[in-house]
């Protein structure tokens, strides 16, 4: 009887904690709001051209201009358009863009194991995940800003195309869903504390 009591005791230490609709439903939210901000950020890195400005088309990978008969001429050598210091900030810009994206599906993976795998180490996780999704948010940001910068002669706010402002949502994306994961984790009653009870 004494082993069946101390199995028991195990068993109800070690049981999984409930979880209310509410915070589900908003973990949940959470998770497809980075899930979206990837694909965006995907989207916009492989694509590559931001600006559009004096009928030249910059990107991340390659450099475009119109000719007599409105073809495009692209080219990788960035170094035909004539912007000072263009082939090292570019290559930074996009060099923390796509990093942005690889830690923000590390730390999607993060969220999502949190929530199928529910035990004492998924608060940890779920802290994780959020701490990787605002380290993207600051690679992301920091990639966007290299580019303006880079090419601030050339910015107008109707220059920049379709794939540029997905970068932009994306990134602010990463910041509201980072904030408001550890937000989350800090307002909700730890695990820890059951696990003592």
């Amino acid at each position: 009887m004494t082993a069946i009591a101390v199995q028991a005791q195990w068993l109800h230490a070690h049981r999984r904690p409930k979880r209310s609709f509410f915070e589900t439903f908003i973990r949940s939210l959470i998770i497809l709001c980075v899930a979206i901000a990837v694909v965006l950020s995907s989207i916009a890195v492989c694509d590559g051209h931001w600006l559009f400005a004096k009928g030249k088309f910059f990107g991340l990978w390659h450099f475009c201009s119109i000719g007599n008969n409105s073809a495009l001429k692209c080219t990788t050598n960035l170094t035909l358009a004539n912007v000072k210091g263009i082939n090292i900030g570019m290559t930074l810009a996009r060099s923390m863009v796509s990093l942005a994206v690889v830690v923000a599906i590390f730390g999607l993976e993060l969220l999502m194991v949190s929530q199928v795998c529910e035990d004492v180490n998924s608060r940890r996780k779920w802290s994780m995940g959020s701490v990787l999704i605002l380290f993207s948010f600051m690679l992301s940001s920091a990639g966007v800003l290299s580019f303006v910068i880079l090419l601030r002669n050339y910015m107008s706010f109707t220059g920049f195309t379709l794939t540029y402002w997905c970068e932009f949502i994306a990134t602010f994306l990463f910041f509201l869903n980072g904030i408001s994961g550890l937000h989350l984790n800090s307002i909700t009653f730890p695990w820890s504390r059951i696990r003592k009870t």
